[in-house]
């Protein structure tokens, strides 16, 4: 693909400095009283592919856009097109409720964020080059303030995600700890009521032991001693579960 070619007064010192296939990255060239200025439009979606937004500014002081004139206009729009960008971001971030939106909005924006740090620079460059020219000037702080506006944006985002992926974290935990607890529970009321009911179940059969004519003393000493064996079991659970917690903890320090 070859770069595209634009019909105006380009040095060939500048020319000598292009590739033939692409404008290629944002920067600016000063030849010959000849500034050229190469731009990318602010990415949008999920291409790598950028257009290349280029300006031409003259020695007398004129700029011109892709070839044509009004180019210090066709660079004051292309400016608030990233002034645009950055207010429809805005406005995503702060309806964004849900992890997800955030993920997109981050998405977007980290392209974004470093397509206007290289216009920054680019545009710091010219005005290096150039010296005190006064539009190159404003349109070099204009270029700071965006640059800032979508750091400062991606910053808040990710903050703002980590937050809630910490927070849903945290609201996991307590679920979980909830379900030890009552699973906890659980145990414990198994613990005393399976002896009393495999004993019970024994002497429940429809078989003759001779104890069916034992004293009612028998029913109460069988029944204490499943209580009894019931209890050890609670026990032998709560040391277990005191045991688990502590290598836990130890692990965890």
């Amino acid at each position: 693909m070859k770069r595209t070619q634009y019909a105006w007064p380009l040095p060939e010192a500048i020319n000598a400095r292009l590739g033939s296939e692409s404008w290629g990255a944002q920067r600016a060239i000063f030849e010959a009283g000849h500034l050229l200025l190469v731009l990318h439009t602010p990415p949008r979606g999920d291409g790598n592919e950028r257009e290349h937004e280029v300006f031409l500014r003259l020695p007398e002081g004129k700029w011109m856009h892709k070839g044509l004139d009004r180019g210090e206009h066709a660079l004051n729009k292309y400016l608030e097109d990233y002034l645009g960008l950055h207010a429809e971001l805005e406005r995503r971030f702060e309806k964004a409720h849900g992890i997800d939106a955030l993920f997109a909005i981050i998405d977007s924006l980290i392209p974004i964020a470093r397509a206007s740090a290289n216009m920054k620079a680019a545009l710091q460059s010219a005005r290096e080059q150039l010296g005190n020219d006064p539009r190159i000037i404003d349109f070099r702080d204009r270029s700071v303030e965006i640059a800032r506006g979508f750091e400062l944006l991606l910053a808040d985002a990710r903050l703002a995600l980590e937050f809630r992926l910490a927070r849903s974290a945290e609201e996991q935990t307590r679920a979980a700890e909830a379900g030890n607890r009552a699973q906890h529970k659980l145990n414990i009321l198994a613990a005393i009521a399976f002896p009393l009911m495999s004993v019970s179940a024994v002497f429940g059969m429809n078989l003759h032991s001779g104890l069916e004519q034992m004293s009612a003393l028998l029913f109460w000493l069988v029944f204490i001693g499943g209580l009894g064996l019931g209890m050890l079991v609670k026990s032998w659970i709560g040391v277990s579960a005191l045991e688990a917690g502590s290598k836990k903890k130890s692990g965890r320090s």
